[in-house]
């Protein structure tokens, strides 16, 4: 049977059917529909949201030591958190087969940055697979646990944006059952102490070599031989733009690229009589060639830049050949639509965050999340936005540099429990004194309302500990903590003038849910009094989608209105009720 899956759908059908007892990971677009979708195969597989990809990593790994069959999913600034673990678990080597997803983000549609996962294959000296469409996801998922448990190896199956969320028939297969043998002691193989891990690195080597004549002798790369006055080496999502926009040239298609299957590139550019390597991002494989002393064009051509697309690679195909190249029209309907960038929802509590701590003059250190729309016009209420966690870190290190202004660090819930439990202790230890403004929604809103360690429920959906920001605050050391609402308006600046008056830390927790998760904060529509409002536009301020100004009035779209009251509070003429 055959089913039209996303490519992360796939890779849960994969990890289904290769027999996985474990799946745990982070979300992050564009990996997080994996893990939610191999929740539904519950009764076979143990899934979990970890507190941070680190951690998810280390979950991993402790199960695949057991001969259990393991994922972790991550994006791919994910990836740069779990890298400690990645970096000795190589050196350890698996017992059941475990496999890294890594989504990247080329383009940057969700992400602060772009960067190229692969090279982690190469710093690590792991396997690498790479597939081009959702069944080619499914396929080397299993494979990757087979090569895995082969060469006792962690392996990183990457995918990009474009292969997360397009969708591609797929067969459907049984699952096959592994049962792992349990945990057997072996210290000198799992103990990395020096006079171990020195063994263990030449082990690392021998293996990278032991797996070359396999790579290129690999089902999952080869040859698809055709006009040979061009060959073109290609992987993930670019081969199939470049069979699109090059149907004549013969291909090296690479779907295993990482260790470099050096004899089939060899043979397949003797073959031809002018090479191009199109790859995404990095010269990850156009490095290589060179390196082996084959002359190809690539970066050259191919932007290293952003996300490709059928209309980048016509535009490369005209400049190798000398052509104009095509203009990139907008579509004809959507020409004369006035930019949309994207806002916080109507009646998100996030938004009477900002809006008050645009009464101030302070300096606010942002970090990762839906509130960090809060940098945009009109709010313009964040200044600094780095990585998970990095709201509080940054706030600490502003202040003990210095900063004259009240320095104020915002974070999610999420975010806290990801990477900012630890940085909160840094301001609690080191004592310096900013402010914390903790966003608590009760949910991972900003990757799709997934549950973390605050929220009650895991994520096969069972009750669980909620923990409590408040407790983690005191045991960080911080006197001054407060939870409020903040769409009690008044009260949340009275809050905020106390604690920029007061030299010491302080965490304020905003507690509010997502009013897209959780509809109980609903309440009727406001309305704006005609005969009453002055149109100083003050209302406008708060950047609400709901609030509108046509034919030189205020109105309220009643269709996005969700009666959080924050405009009919911040009115002062008492025309909004």
């Amino acid at each position: 049977m055959k089913e039209l899956l996303s490519g992360n759908e796939a890779i849960a059908r994969g990890v289904y059917e290769a027999g996985v007892r474990v799946a745990v990971g982070y979300p992050g677009t564009p990996s997080t529909e994996i893990l939610e979708n191999v929740e539904q195969y519950k009764e076979h597989v143990y899934c979990e949201w970890s507190p941070n990809e680190k951690v998810a990593f280390e979950v991993a790994a402790g199960a695949c030591l057991t001969g259990a069959r393991s994922i972790v999913t991550m994006k791919h600034v994910g990836l740069n958190v779990a890298a400690d673990p990645l970096m000795t678990l190589t050196y350890v080597g698996a017992v059941g087969g475990i496999v890294a997803i890594v989504a990247d983000d080329p383009g940057m549609h969700s992400s602060q940055n772009e960067q190229d996962s692969r090279q982690y294959a190469r710093f690590a000296k792991i396997p690498l697979l790479e597939p081009s469409d959702s069944e080619e996801a499914r396929d080397f998922l299993v494979a990757g646990m087979e090569i895995s448990e082969k060469f006792k190896t962690p392996v990183i199956l990457r995918t990009t944006t474009r292969i997360s969320h397009s969708r591609s028939l797929v067969e459907l297969h049984e699952r096959v059952e592994h049962t792992p043998q349990g945990f057997k002691k072996d210290p000198p193989r799992f103990v990395p102490i020096p006079a171990w891990a020195r063994p263990m690195r030449v082990r690392v080597e021998e293996r990278l070599r032991a797996m070359i004549p396999e790579v290129s002798a690999s089902a999952l790369n080869r040859i698809e031989w055709a006009n040979k006055d061009l060959g073109i080496i290609a992987c993930g999502v670019a081969y199939q733009y470049v069979k699109e926009v090059f149907p004549e040239a013969s291909v090296l298609k690479l779907g295993w690229p990482y260790p470099y299957p050096d004899d089939l590139i060899r043979q397949f550019a003797a073959g031809v009589k002018r090479l191009l390597v199109v790859e995404e991002l990095d010269d990850f494989l156009e490095e290589h060639v060179k390196a082996l002393g084959i002359a190809c064009d690539g970066k050259n051509f191919v932007p290293n830049i952003g996300e490709l697309s059928p209309m980048a690679l016509r535009r490369i195909r005209a400049k190798m050949e000398g052509k104009e190249l095509p203009q990139v029209l907008p579509v004809e309907e959507a020409s004369k639509l006035p930019p949309r960038p994207p806002v916080l929802c109507p009646s998100c509590p996030h938004r009477a965050v900002f809006s008050a701590l645009g009464k101030f003059d302070v300096v606010v250190t942002g970090d990762i999340g839906c509130y960090s729309l809060g940098v945009a016009a009109p709010l313009n209420r964040m200044d600094t936005i780095l990585c998970m966690g990095a709201g509080i870190s940054m706030a600490h290190g502003m202040k003990i540099a210095g900063e004259k202004k009240r320095v104020v660090g915002l974070v999610g819930d999420s975010t806290f429990f990801h990477s900012g439990i630890t940085a909160l202790l840094d301001i609690g230890y080191n004592k310096s004194a900013p402010v914390i403004i903790i966003l608590d929604n009760r949910v991972t809103a900003m990757t799709g309302h997934q549950d973390n360690p605050g929220s009650g429920l895991t994520l096969m959906g069972e009750p669980t500990h909620e923990a409590s920001i408040e407790e983690f605050a005191r045991a960080c050391g911080i006197k001054r903590v407060f939870m409020v609402d903040p769409l009690k308006y008044d009260a949340f600046i009275e809050l905020l003038k106390n604690s920029f008056e007061t030299p010491e830390p302080t965490v304020i927790i905003s507690r509010s849910p997502c009013i897209v998760h959780d509809h109980s904060g609903l309440k009727p529509a406001l309305k704006v009094n005609p005969d009453v409002c002055r149109t100083c536009k003050l209302c406008l301020k708060i950047g609400c989608p709901a609030l509108e100004f046509t034919e030189g009035h205020v109105r309220i779209n009643n269709l996005l209105c969700g009666g959080c009251s924050l405009c009919e509070q911040i009115c002062p003429f008492d025309a909004i009720s």
